[in-house]
């Protein structure tokens, strides 16, 4: 992969403040006091919310505590998704801090995965990465690991270490010379304008000609309404990691070097802000 190393460490270490707050039914001994929280984009919320949950946990009887879940603005937020996908698709106009309200009690079954423990985002995000190697390699990197290979990555991504993290997965974001990139590329796109949860299709980084294909030949493939027409105003943004890249970016290097931890490159289409 070329080496945009900086890009890396700074799609690693962003971080969004956030302010999360006891939703105001749940029965407490004495007031709870708001926990301010810098969230890391590139990890999942129930994987580093630990000290919220204890911090709340602290003013409640424990026969009033179940297991804990998140909410933005009456959106139940899914832990299996991204910290930084979930702000992008939900909350990317508002003001910081992001403000999450806490919930014990009535978890909605019909919007969450139960989140049981910590085993249970490994084995999410393990598999995420095995589909993501079967889309780029037909699996052949993944399959090559030892099992600590598999371990280091996702002590990597639980204990944000970027070094450790990165020591394996180059591995995952090389292709070999003669071909321009991966086999597919392995994207998601979330819209919150759709029932739909996401699009996701298989899309080569190379056209038949040689030619790079760039985020805009995708979305016009894929994802037509994401694209301003050239007499219309702009209606979207389509963001990815909290920023707009360029449609003539090459997905490629997208790829290689804006995918999440578990190697997919997860891309919000969300309406453009009025301001």
């Amino acid at each position: 992969m070329s080496d945009d190393k900086d890009v890396l460490r700074d799609v690693w270490f962003g971080r969004i403040p956030t302010c999360f707050t006891l939703y105001q039914d749940e029965i407490t001994e004495r007031e709870a006091e708001p926990y301010y929280l810098l969230l890391p984009r590139v990890s999942y919320l129930t994987l580093v919310t630990d000290k919220v949950k204890k911090h709340f946990q602290k003013v409640m009887r424990q026969e009033d505590v179940s297991e804990i879940w998140f909410e933005y603005e009456g959106t139940p937020l899914k832990w299996h998704y991204p910290i930084g996908l979930l702000f992008d698709l939900l909350a990317s106009s508002s003001t910081l801090p992001w403000n999450i309200t806490v919930h014990f009690k009535s978890f909605p079954e019909k919007d969450l995965l139960h989140c049981p423990s910590k085993d249970a985002i490994e084995a999410h995000f393990m598999s995420c990465m095995k589909e993501a190697d079967a889309l780029k390699h037909k699996s052949q990197v993944i399959n090559e690991m030892q099992k600590k290979d598999h371990k280091q990555l996702w002590m990597g991504l639980q204990n944000d270490r970027f070094d450790q993290f990165w020591a394996i997965n180059r591995k995952l974001m090389e292709y070999p010379p003669e071909e321009n990139g991966f086999r597919y590329i392995p994207f998601r796109i979330y819209q919150t304008t759709t029932e739909r949860p996401f699009i996701q299709k298989l899309f080569r980084p190379v056209a038949a000609d040689g030619q790079l294909h760039t985020l805009g030949d995708l979305l016009r493939e894929v994802c037509p309404s994401a694209i301003t027409p050239e007499d219309g105003e702009k209606k979207n943004q389509v963001m990815i990691h909290g920023i707009e890249p360029m449609l003539e970016t090459p997905l490629q290097w997208l790829s290689e070097h804006l995918s999440y931890p578990d190697n997919f490159l997860h891309i919000s289409v969300v309406p453009q802000p009025t301001d």
